[in-house]
């Protein structure tokens, strides 16, 4: 009898001892995405401003619109070569985020060398954060999240202060780049779920390439094309689209566009450095605690984030 009444009690510990098993290992699984989605993140950004600031240092050869056609034909050579889209099997849902991918692509990248080359470095990646910062804000349901996303705007308006005599047209240039990438994360969500692998943004390179055919025609014969230029150029079009459009869409399968939208503040951060470092741009001492503002705003939403993501986990599991 005694035997009888204890069985089942070992039927009920194994079963909490399956279930903490189950709880624990979705848990973790969900944590390893977030850790993987924040590297990827990471990479994402110090690859795009590390190619920028390269770009840069060509524009007195090629000009933005020419530095921008080579990016992105090196770009779609990279990821066509190791993509290859199946563009016939595509389906007309699947075409509708990569057609107005590929015309982000295009704008974005105009207007952001273009403010580059009238503001600087730092002033037009500034600017442009906006956009990622402002879906931060409208995705956004925590007071946590709104305080991070509101402190780090405010930190990268110290970073770069726009003084009475800043190029307008630039500014306006920057804010058109912003509202692009805004439009970048959010299609780049969708076209996540709609696509496999990397075959969206190979596909949006693909044709973004192709607009610029003409333009980058016409823009590279009235410069003096030079070997060191065009290398420059062309490690842009690695460094700036080809690394961030894969590491951005494996992120965004991986983290909130929220989480995403705010993390990217980080990418003053890095402007700021490559400025200093390969574009000799000096910074003070408010300009550096503004990034030190910016990291600790990120610090605070990844933290917190990650926290919540493994409550949420352990109450639906």
């Amino acid at each position: 009898m005694h035997f009888a009444y204890a069985m089942p009690g070992v039927h009920a510990r194994a079963m909490v001892i399956s279930l903490l098993d189950r709880h624990g290992g979705v848990a973790a699984a969900r944590h390893s995405d977030q850790v993987t989605g924040i590297a990827l993140m990471t990479g994402s950004a110090v690859s795009a401003q590390l190619g920028t600031a390269t770009a840069a240092l060509a524009f007195p050869v090629l000009g933005p619109v020419g530095v921008v056609a080579i990016r992105q034909w090196v770009a779609c050579a990279v990821l066509l070569g190791s993509v290859r889209p199946r563009f016939r099997s595509f389906t007309a849902a699947q075409w509708r985020p990569v057609l107005a991918l590929a015309v982000i692509f295009a704008i974005m990248n105009l207007t952001l060398y273009g403010a580059i080359a009238r503001i600087g470095l730092g002033l037009a990646m500034t600017l442009e954060f906006l956009g990622p910062l402002s879906v931060a804000l409208l995705a956004s349901r925590r007071v946590l999240d709104l305080g991070c996303a509101l402190v780090a705007g405010a930190a990268v308006v110290v970073l770069v202060r726009p003084q009475p005599s800043t190029d307008y047209v630039g500014i306006a240039l920057a804010l058109l780049a912003a509202s692009c990438w805004a439009g970048y994360i959010l299609i780049n969500r969708v076209m996540g779920r709609r696509l496999p692998g990397v075959q969206g943004p190979a596909a949006a390179a693909t044709l973004s390439a192709l607009l610029y055919v003409p333009i980058g025609i016409w823009a590279l014969a009235g410069h003096p094309v030079t070997g060191v230029a065009l290398a420059r150029a062309a490690a842009a079009g690695v460094l700036c689209s080809a690394v961030p459009m894969v590491a951005d869409l494996l992120a965004l399968r991986r983290v909130p566009a929220r989480f995403f939208g705010v993390f990217m503040s980080i990418n003053p951060v890095f402007a700021a450095v490559a400025g200093v470092v390969i574009l000799g741009q000096a910074l003070g001492l408010a300009e550096w605690l503004a990034i030190a503002a910016i990291v600790t705003a990120n610090a605070v939403s990844v933290s917190t984030a990650g926290r919540d993501g493994l409550a949420q986990a352990s109450a639906t599991t």
